[in-house]
């Protein structure tokens, strides 16, 4: 008989809905612990490509430290550079956040279905 608090298989560290090769949950969600790297990606979702120099003008930090900021995006799969002559325009690649998304609907739903069972136990109901 399962535990009360049993995890639910298929939910839970390291297991990824995996429809993008390479990409990791813990890639995504650290690429988006950053607050400099939400805002960037934000940008990038709402205004389209743009350069680090076009990002870095409204924020506190350097180019440089965008750039880096990028970086780590790109290696979450989250933003992709391409050079266009001598500048390098970055693009949201918002496919990994549905990975994500759905992780977090799946555990929440398999806490609240913890929760109800844990209630059902000590007789409870929700109020």
């Amino acid at each position: 008989m399962a535990g009360l608090l049993d995890p639910d298989p298929g939910v839970g560290p390291g297991v990824t809905p995996g429809v993008i090769p390479g990409v990791t949950l813990d890639g995504v969600f650290g690429a988006l612990a950053d607050p400099t790297r939400r805002e960037l990606l934000n940008t990038l979702l709402q205004q389209g490509p743009a350069s680090a120099t076009t990002l870095a003008g409204p924020l506190p930090i350097s180019r440089q430290a965008v750039v880096k900021h990028l970086q780590v995006l790109e290696g979450a799969r989250l933003a992709q550079p391409a050079r266009q002559g001598r500048e390098v325009r970055w693009t949201a690649q918002p496919a990994p956040l549905v990975d994500a998304a759905e992780w977090l609907v799946a555990a929440g739903s398999a806490w609240e279905r913890r929760l109800e069972r844990l209630r059902s136990a000590v007789g409870r109901t929700p109020e």
